[in-house]
């Protein structure tokens, strides 16, 4: 689970997380080699969607703060959004006791880097400018980084006892081992030394804590010029008396919008898989829980678990960061990921899981990433709140179809994205140069 879901802040998982981590790793690296006595200053080129949307999400002070050694998932949300402030305030940074001087970053949104269109250049340099250490990194979605040069980690996952790419194998080996999806999940996990129980409840508390923040009163707006309304409050409030389906589907709706506003205020979030589309599984775990008396514990486990597997056939196989293949990458995988999920807790076959996933992936192919100023607000905010509803459609559709087998196979749906992130131009992937961004100014 921990290569899927990882606890961060907002406002985006490619451009806040990613670059964060990367920074803190350069620096890191420095440092092991020796080199941080002589390490004068440091300078950044953000690459392609890094540069094209950075600022709106966030990704100056996400570099400032990595430099400065501050995690992610532990730091205070305040440090990162007044980081790029007090650096250019300052023109340095504070790591290990040593000042260290740090330039402009340099925004280059039309030389991306060939392996990916998310990549940051660090270089770190001496007193008379001599060049001691130089590292590209790519954000590759959900908040997870790979340094350019020898791919590590690949022996890792082979060295798990039951290893799949694509559904068709997880299907294969859970008919050979009598599983379920979350069992072969869970087996792999032990297998590394994980405690998957306390890790999946260590996940759902953060999931859950998002939740109840985004619903509590606060800020009336979102940051940025377009000044949006923050909606999950007041929406919550008026909710709290009311019963039946509306209600029901109107609940689900504002837990995914609490948890997308709590993103763009670039507070505490979990990616599932990417910040972009943190909201959908968490309110569709969320509105499972409020159906069952008990067994809150093992049902969370079992979501979580088996969205990891499908989250992890279509990282392998495509690709979950909206920079690479638009937005059916996040909010389309997550829907995936909840369907599939909530199948499995009801008592869905794996077929069916397999089913219920395809579901959620088919209906958002070919959809766009096209944040309206930069800003990861409109329309991401709403599609979790949409893409959450519908994973609970497709979970219940195909149980209520029963054992018939559907036409395309999950496998297909992931090939099929990546196939349409091939095809589409890339003013659709995190640049905000197409589709609503240009629209809304234009209006």
């Amino acid at each position: 689970m921990n290569e899927l879901f990882k606890i961060g802040i907002g406002p985006s998982s490619s451009h806040t997380v990613g670059p964060m981590r990367a920074a803190s790793a350069f620096l890191g690296e420095v440092d092991a080699a020796k080199l941080l006595e002589d390490t004068h200053g440091v300078t950044v080129v953000l690459r392609g969607s890094l540069a094209a949307t950075g600022m709106g999400h966030g990704t100056p002070g996400a570099v400032i703060a990595g430099l400065e050694g501050h995690d992610p998932a532990t730091c205070d949300p305040d440090v990162v959004r007044s980081a790029w402030q007090r650096a250019t305030q300052q023109g340095s940074i504070r790591y290990s006791d040593r000042d260290i001087r740090i330039d402009e970053l340099d925004f280059q949104p039309f030389e991306p880097h060939p392996e990916h269109p998310n990549a940051v250049d660090f270089t770190a340099y001496s007193v008379d400018g001599r060049v001691l250490l130089h590292h590209t990194y790519l954000s590759i979605g959900g908040g997870f980084i790979e340094r350019v040069g020898p791919r590590r980690g690949e022996s890792a996952r082979l060295s798990s006892p039951y290893v799949f790419r694509t559904f068709a194998d997880v299907a294969a080996l859970c008919t050979k081992a009598g599983f379920t999806v979350a069992e072969l999940v869970a087996a792999n996990e032990t297998a590394a030394g994980v405690d998957h129980r306390s890790t999946a409840l260590a996940i759902w508390e953060a999931m859950d804590g998002c939740i109840r923040a985004g619903q509590l009163p606060g800020a009336a707006v979102l940051p940025g010029e377009l000044r949006v309304r923050r909606r999950a409050p007041d929406l919550a409030r008026r909710l709290q008396d009311e019963t039946g389906f509306s209600a029901d589907v109107s609940r689900i709706q504002v837990d995914a919008l609490a948890v997308n506003e709590e993103n763009a205020l670039g507070n505490r979030v979990v990616t599932a898989p990417t910040n972009g589309a943190a909201g959908i599984l968490p309110a569709v775990i969320a509105h499972h829980l409020r159906s069952i008396p008990d067994g809150a514990d093992d049902a969370v486990a079992t979501m979580l678990l088996t969205a990891t597997a499908l989250g992890a056939i279509i990282k392998t196989n495509a690709s979950i960061s909206g920079a690479q293949v638009g937005c059916q990458g996040e909010v389309g995988s997550a829907c995936a990921m909840a369907a599939g999920a909530l199948c499995a807790v009801l008592g869905g076959t794996v077929s069916q899981v397999g089913k219920a996933a395809e579901m959620g992936l088919e209906h958002h192919l070919g959809l766009t990433c096209d944040p309206v100023g930069g800003l990861v607000q409109i329309p991401c905010i709403e599609r979790n709140a949409i893409a959450a509803v519908t994973a609970v459609q497709a979970a219940t559709l195909t149980l209520q179809e029963g054992h018939h087998p559907h036409v395309v196979s999950f496998d297909t749906a992931v090939t099929t994205m990546r196939r349409v992130g091939a095809d589409m131009h890339d003013k659709y992937k995190e640049t905000s140069l197409g589709g609503l961004a240009v629209s809304v100014v234009e209006c």
